[in-house]
């Protein structure tokens, strides 16, 4: 079984938090940027829903999904 490195996770998480609360990329269809936001948001919803989580800090997780 794979070892979680929560600092691992946390830094991919971030990344997707990033791009949801970032502007869409010049020229990208509005249905290609729909689809790639809500990707991001179901990950990190799943991310948020980890129990391996001590002292860091979620809120960005949780402004990004709303």
């Amino acid at each position: 079984m794979l070892e979680v490195n929560a600092a691992q996770q946390y830094a991919a998480t971030m990344d997707s938090v990033n791009l949801v609360m970032g502007a869409r990329p010049v020229g990208t269809l509005d249905t290609v940027w729909a689809d790639t936001v809500a990707r991001n948001k179901a990950h990190i919803q799943i991310m948020l829903d980890k129990d391996f989580w001590t002292t860091e800090d979620l809120t960005p997780f949780q402004n990004a999904i709303k």
